[in-house]
């Protein structure tokens, strides 16, 4: 019987994975892809009070380290259902968690910290050219793209980060935004003037995936005068924000209508014993520190209920 069950490990996950240890629970994240969640891929992390700057690998590797030496297992296996066993009028309710290939742990709380994932263009030949010019983690695949032109989709602070990062290799980088004025911190639009290979596309959208084998052109539609430019482009790498992936537990605790869980600062659910840690959960504010503070509350509020 695990105490604490995480699904998810990335910085909620393995935050909430650490308190639970010291507070004398054993904790169990479960992690269908990469421990450390999306940070992984940031080059650098200055926003993180105490440390002035490491990557995002670093940090996670430094979250898994401490998480595991306390104590906690990381199992690699991708959670598919949550299912309540009701307790009697003395013992509580406990859980079991079935992953996709089947197997079953049974725990005493458990706590979603699934973070989200990156939002698609939905856009015809998407999914066929991922990997053959279609990118969504510019830090991974930028380097495959030196000398080349390419494009970057979205106005929000990693649209403007992938831009500047991409500068460094390619000999263009156009940055493709819906908007008329990006999202971004002023400390990255700053940045980006330093730069004389970067483009702007403002008030356009990407309506169009162009290539044989390979992304050749994408055709840009500009909102105010409908007017369509195909632009040629070796890579486009897509930075339209993040989507929660909690359906498959919308059985055991209420989303909204974007598929976040519903939950306060207090990271509790509808269902005792199920709470809810980082960026899978309605909040305001989806930032490293969150996650970690998001991990911290959960944790302990899981303790709390386990008694």
């Amino acid at each position: 019987m695990i105490d604490v069950l995480i699904i998810g490990a990335g910085p909620a996950g393995l935050s909430a994975a650490i308190y639970a240890e010291r507070a004398g629970k054993h904790a169990v994240c479960l992690e269908a892809l990469t421990v450390g969640g999306q940070i992984v891929n940031t080059p650098e992390i200055e926003n993180y009070p105490g440390i002035k700057k490491t990557s995002g690998f670093e940090f996670s590797m430094a979250l898994f380290e401490q998480a595991t030496e306390l104590g906690a297992e990381i199992i690699y296996e991708k959670a598919a259902r949550i299912e309540e066993k009701p307790g009697s009028d003395v013992d509580k309710s406990t859980y079991v968690v079935t992953t996709q290939s089947g197997k079953e742990f049974e725990c005493r709380s458990v706590i979603l910290a699934t973070g989200a994932k990156n939002r698609h263009l939905g856009l015809a030949r998407e999914e066929e050219l991922l990997g053959k010019g279609i990118s969504y983690c510019a830090t991974c695949d930028g380097a495959f793209f030196k000398g080349k032109d390419v494009a970057v989709n979205g106005g929000g602070n990693t649209a403007l980060e992938d831009a500047l990062f991409l500068s460094n290799y390619c000999s263009k980088v156009y940055i493709i935004h819906r908007r008329d004025q990006f999202r971004g911190e002023p400390k990255n639009l700053e940045a980006l003037k330093g730069k004389d290979n970067i483009e702007y596309i403002l008030d356009s959208t990407v309506t169009e995936l162009i290539g044989d084998d390979r992304l050749e052109k994408v055709a840009v539609k500009n909102k105010n005068t409908g007017d369509i430019k195909e632009i040629p482009v070796s890579g486009l790498f897509i930075a339209i924000g993040q989507e929660p992936d909690n359906k498959p537990f919308a059985s055991v605790v209420e989303l909204d209508e974007k598929g976040y869980i519903k939950a306060n600062e207090s990271c509790k659910t509808q269902m005792s014993g199920v709470f809810v840690a980082g960026d899978c959960r309605t909040k305001a504010v989806r930032q490293l520190t969150t996650a970690a503070s998001d991990g911290a509350v959960a944790a302990l509020a899981a303790c709390e209920y386990i008694g």
